[in-house]
């Protein structure tokens, strides 16, 4: 059972990451209202693929659920029945949580897959939970913080539906964000806390100060790229996806604050490499943090310099999440030496 936990435990680690990566995919492209209703697409548990399939027709059989469009607008099918020669409106019922209705089936099959990798991510952890009241060291610790990371997947979960019902409102796509890293912190603790290890880190208030403000300062920097992101998303909305090169017109101080911030993070983290390199002990997971904040560098002047390429949003973003869980590994690593 021991091996079913740790195999469950990376698996729900590597699905949230996958999730993030598809959430931003979903940003970056603006399909977050390809689905427009929650949990169904369309009324459907496998989403159509033409537009033909959402137009009203006659004498067919109609589930309850079901979506059509008509006229511009969502109608939906307040119970089973088969259609007449005719459209009826009082067969329907307008959808009323928003007026979006428009169909993309780009959009919509992106959308659905980043919803089926969460459903995917959430199995994991509910396996993971189930595992972990079966280990042989009965950890009640890790069972808690298991059941925990079920219940952030479940308001994980509606927090997704209050994004498309909002018709993608920036605050609640943040909170929603937001919600997956506090996720990642539960699991990176149980990740954590099967592991053991051999050599020590600095025992000093100086070295747990500089980890301490150097994971402070990511999550500052995300922070601040969510609103820089959520300033791109208006970008996007005046000028159209088509035109990359006009969303930096008119930047706020903050994107260029973000900008620079991330040599500040940098900074810190060299000031760390060098206390461990004095303690004759780089652990290779900081070695990773390194690297990852280059790439993190690097993916940032790829966006800026060549009108974010596609991919290139959802890259930056995993490769934040990324080094905010090697930075709390390291941070929980540090607090459980003292």
């Amino acid at each position: 059972m021991n091996k079913l936990y740790s195999f469950f435990l990376i698996s729900s680690l590597v699905l949230v990451y996958m999730v993030i990566a598809a959430g931003a995919t979903v940003r970056m492209t603006g399909s977050g209202m390809g689905c427009p209703d929650w949990p169904k697409c369309f009324g459907y548990i496998i989403p159509p693929t033409e537009r033909s399939q959402l137009d009203w027709k006659a004498k067919h059989q109609y589930k309850k659920g079901q979506v059509i469009i008509m006229d511009e607008s969502l109608q939906v099918a307040p119970k089973d029945f088969e259609s007449n020669d005719y459209y009826n409106i009082e067969n329907w019922k307008p959808y009323t949580m928003h007026d979006y209705a428009i169909f993309n089936p780009t959009h919509t099959w992106i959308e659905f897959l980043n919803r089926l990798l969460g459903a995917v991510a959430g199995l994991a952890t509910l396996f993971l939970f189930i595992t972990s009241i079966f280990r042989s060291d009965r950890d009640k610790l890790s069972t808690t913080i298991s059941f925990l990371i079920i219940l952030g997947m479940g308001f994980q979960a509606w927090l997704g539906k209050t994004v498309v019902d909002s018709n993608l409102l920036p605050s609640k796509i943040t909170i929603h964000m937001g919600m997956a890293f506090l996720i990642l912190v539960f699991l990176v603790f149980l990740l954590e806390r099967k592991n053991t290890f051999v050599k020590k880190l600095p025992r000093s208030n100086t070295f747990n100060s500089f980890v301490a403000v150097s994971l402070v300062l990511t999550i500052i920097q995300i922070s601040m790229g969510t609103q820089v992101r959520q300033f791109i998303d208006g970008q996007i909305h005046y000028w159209g996806l088509e035109s990359p090169t006009k969303w930096l017109i008119e930047a706020p101080f903050l994107f260029y604050f973000h900008r620079s911030f991330s040599l500040l993070v940098l900074f810190v983290n060299l000031t760390i490499g060098y206390i461990l390199f004095r303690h004759q002990y780089i652990p290779l997971f900081f070695l990773g943090i390194l690297l990852l904040i280059g790439l993190e560098i690097l993916s940032g002047i790829w966006m800026y310099y060549f009108d974010f390429p596609f991919s290139s949003q959802p890259l930056h973003l995993l490769l934040a999440s990324l080094l905010f869980g090697a930075q709390t590994y390291f941070m929980i690593r540090i607090i459980k030496q003292k």
